[in-house]
């Protein structure tokens, strides 16, 4: 776990690996979750019979974008910053999706500032991103994601 202060102590580490998420193991209950909730239930994310007759490998595949959806909760395990306000998710960029994800797979997100610029009381970071999947030598997907970090809010006078 990368532990900062402040959001601009992403700065000086432009360029570094800020480090990997634990495995995450993609479940069906994931997949039929997120289709119910997008409305992206083609048969290769949900019909697991179909799937076991028609797809190589015979399971259903992650949806790519229910992959991008994990960065948030597994970048949690990459870095922390303890005096910071509002998180702005800014969106992404570069995606890439170089592999299948089968049900069943194991993930892990890896982590490196990519860029980081003081935009008035907040900073900008550009993380890269790299889905690595558990067996293959490709990862799920590659993609930079930005987020405008706010600097913690001033503590008014006498306040606790």
């Amino acid at each position: 776990m990368t532990e900062l202060d402040t959001p601009a102590d992403f700065l000086p580490l432009v360029g570094r690996e800020l480090g990997c998420s634990d495995w995450f193991t993609i479940e069906q209950r994931h997949l039929d979750g997120y289709a119910a909730l997008t409305g992206d239930d083609f048969w290769i994310h949900v019909d697991v019979a179909r799937a076991a007759r028609e797809l190589p490998g015979g399971r259903t595949l992650a949806h790519g974008l229910f992959l991008l959806s994990l960065v948030p909760l597994l970048q949690r395990q990459i870095f922390r910053v303890a005096r910071r306000g509002v998180g702005l998710n800014m969106g992404s960029d570069r995606v890439r999706y170089t592999a299948p994800v089968p049900v069943g797979s194991r993930v892990r997100l890896h982590q490196a500032v990519h860029a980081a610029e003081r935009k008035g009381a907040a900073t900008r970071l550009t993380t890269a991103c790299t889905m690595e999947l558990d067996g293959s030598e490709r990862p799920a997907f590659v993609a930079q994601f930005i987020l405008l970090m706010n600097d913690a809010p001033a503590t008014a006078p006498g306040a606790d």
